[in-house]
């Protein structure tokens, strides 16, 4: 990956490195947003990144929130380096490099069929597993499972956070067997009036690396939208380890990029 298409975020968790192998392989990065400030951007620069034509990562992306067709609008006109502009996500998909699961209606199916929420996360994970053991021996080491919301998740569950937590837990064992990295998108302010959310303490502390996308302190600003604290955990391998990273930027999100910047650095 050239350096000089990275971006504060690219080097905040690490994408500063070689592309192969991918610098998240093994980890879970957990997105926290606001109503006020929407961290879906990020999830979308991930998959773009993950895609990248040097890239050989394949993602299976788990969608609540939105259709395929809303992602990929979104990635056809996102630009985040020169070398690197549109993204076709129709043709990913029929390149299996992109694995789109629709799972907008999962509690009407449940429902109707008289199954628990429980058995329907359990049938979600199991087509996970199968889809993953049924890639080529070549790309189940370049795995990259994405989830777009799991407060809704949450909702498909009939408000079983239990269920929602195991199969995370199940989704996380994942990353150990396979090596696959584990990107998922949740609100924290929905869980504000809880004193111990135990559902997003649990995501925090299975997340490798923390990302939050927050309003300013100082309040709205123009040229500003928001502000990114990404946490990135320390690592233990081989070569040996490192400590835990916390870097902080703003940001401004413009109809096709994403703008990021250190405080105080645009006059």
């Amino acid at each position: 990956m050239e350096n000089q298409n990275l971006n504060l975020l690219d080097r905040a968790l690490g994408l500063d490195g070689p592309s192969e192998p991918w610098p998240l392989s093994g980890r879970v990065v957990l997105i926290e947003d606001c109503v006020e400030t929407s961290g879906s951007f990020v999830l979308h620069q991930l998959v773009k990144r993950s895609l990248s034509p040097t890239s050989s990562n394949v993602i299976i992306f788990v969608a609540f929130a939105n259709p395929f067709s809303h992602y990929d609008r979104i990635l056809r006109k996102l630009v985040i380096s020169l070398s690197f502009e549109g993204c076709n996500l129709v043709t990913q998909r029929d390149n299996k490099r992109f694995i789109f699961f629709d799972m907008l209606m999962l509690r009407c199916p449940d429902v109707d069929k008289g199954k628990s929420s429980e058995g329907g996360l359990v049938l979600l994970h199991e087509k996970i597993l199968k889809t993953i053991c049924g890639l080529p021996g070549d790309k189940k080491d370049y795995v990259t499972i994405m989830m777009d919301d799991v407060s809704l998740m949450e909702v498909a569950a009939n408000g079983g956070s239990d269920y929602v937590l195991d199969f995370l837990h199940y989704c996380h064992a994942l990353t150990s067997e396979f090596d696959c990295s584990l990107i998922t998108l949740n609100h924290e302010d929905i869980y504000s009036s809880m004193e111990r959310p135990t559902l997003i303490l649990q995501m925090e502390y299975l997340a490798d690396i923390l990302i939050k996308a927050e309003p300013l302190s100082t309040g709205l600003a123009t040229d500003v939208h928001g502000q990114l604290t990404v946490l990135n955990k320390g690592t233990s391998h081989r070569l040996g380890s490192s400590g835990n990273k916390i870097h902080n930027f703003h940001y401004k999100v413009k109809e096709n990029s994403v703008e990021y910047f250190y405080p105080g650095s645009r006059v």
